[in-house]
C-alpha cells in the first residue's frame, strides 16, 4: 500500500547526485477530502524528480511514455457516473506547468498528489493547502518575495502580515513577488487575478462563487461538479490562491464584509488549511472548497 512504511531508505533506488535532503509525499482524493498516505521522503538526490519520489514510494503506473502518472496503488485515471478522474500534482501549493517526470525536486519540497473529478475545473492553478508553502520555499525551484498587500487598515491587515510573515520567514529579494491581498471582495477584486473569481472555477480554479445584489456580496460554495452548493452568511471569510496567465500565485483572503475578512485572516494557519484547495470560514467553521 502507498506510503505504508517510514521513511525511504537512503542509498535504496536513488538517482545520482548528491543529496539535497528530504521532501513531503502527501496523497489524497478529492480534493484532499480522503487522505490515502502521508510520509517524509529522504535523501533526494540532485537528479529526482516527482515521478521517481512517487515510484520509489508506491505502486504506479504511466502513460504517454512515463512522463504521467495513470495510477497510483491500482487507483486510475478514467470516469465515475461520466464524469472524468484523474491524478493531478502540486509542488508547495502550485500546480505544476510540466509533467511529472520532468520536474525536479529541492529540499523542504511538499508534493501533493490528488485525485480527483476535473468536470468543472481541469486546471487548478494553486491551491492553500500546503501552507506554509509557497511562502516558505517558493516554488520551482525559486524562493520569492512575499508580500502582503492590504486595501484595508485594521486588524485583518495586521493578523494576516504576522502569519505570512511566520510563514515565510526571512525576507528575500529578486523574483516576482508572491502576493497575498487582504480586504473585503469590492475592493480585492479590482485585481485582476482576484478577480477570476467571478468567473468560476473553469477560470480561476477556485470553487466559489460572489454574487452580486445592489450594494452586497454574497458568498456561495461550489461543489466539484460546477454547482452552487451553499450559500454562506454574509460574515463568511474566503482563503483561496489562483493565478493569472501561468504568473506567481495570487492569495486572497477576503470576504463580503470586514467580520468575513477578519475570519479569513484569522485562518491563515496550518490546521485550518491543510489539505485544503480553498477555505470558507464563517463562525469559526471551515468550509473546505469545493463543497463536499
Amino acid at each position: 500500500m502507498l506510503l505504508a512504511g517510514g521513511v525511504a531508505a537512503a542509498g535504496c533506488g536513488l538517482g545520482p547526485g548528491a543529496s539535497v535532503g528530504s521532501v513531503a509525499l502527501l496523497i489524497t482524493r478529492d480534493y484532499g477530502q480522503q487522505r490515502l498516505g502521508q510520509r517524509e521522503v529522504s535523501d533526494v538526490k540532485e537528479s529526482d524528480t516527482v515521478m521517481r519520489v512517487l515510484d520509489r514510494s508506491g505502486d504506479i503506473t504511466t502513460r504517454y511514455g512515463g512522463g504521467f502518472v495513470q495510477s497510483i496503488d491500482g487507483l486510475a485515471a478514467g470516469s465515475s457516473g461520466g464524469r472524468p478522474e484523474d491524478w493531478f500534482f502540486y509542488v508547495n501549493g502550485v500546480e505544476s506547468p510540466v509533467g511529472a517526470a520532468d520536474y525536479t525536486l529541492h529540499a523542504g519540497d511538499r508534493v501533493w498528489w490528488d485525485y480527483r473529478d476535473w468536470t468543472a475545473a481541469m486546471h487548478v492553478p494553486a491551491v492553500v493547502g500546503s501552507w506554509p508553502e509557497p511562502f516558505r520555499d517558493g516554488y520551482e525551484g525559486e524562493r520569492h518575495p512575499v508580500r502582503v498587500r492590504c486595501f484595508e487598515a485594521g486588524g485583518a491587515c495586521r493578523m494576516a502580515r504576522r502569519e505570512v510573515r511566520d510563514a515565510a520567514g526571512p525576507g528575500r529579494t529578486g523574483g516576482a513577488v508572491i502576493e497575498v491581498l487582504v480586504g473585503t471582495w469590492d475592493r480585492v477584486r479590482t485585481d485582476p487575478a482576484a478577480a477570476q473569481i467571478e468567473h468560476g472555477p473553469g477560470y480561476s480554479g477556485v470553487f466559489a462563487e460572489m454574487e452580486h445584489s445592489g450594494r452586497t456580496w454574497s458568498l456561495r460554495g461550489v461543489s466539484a461538479d460546477g454547482a452552487a452548493a451553499q450559500t454562506f452568511g454574509p460574515d463568511t471569510g474566503l482563503v483561496a490562491a489562483t493565478r493569472r496567465y501561468g504568473s506567481v500565485p495570487v492569495w486572497v483572503v477576503t470576504g463580503t464584509r470586514q467580520a468575513g475578512v477578519q475570519a479569513a485572516a484569522a485562518a491563515l494557519r496550518p490546521k485550518r488549511l491543510r489539505y485544503h484547495y480553498a477555505v470558507a470560514v464563517e463562525g469559526g467553521r471551515t468550509t473546505p472548497l469545493p463543497v463536499p
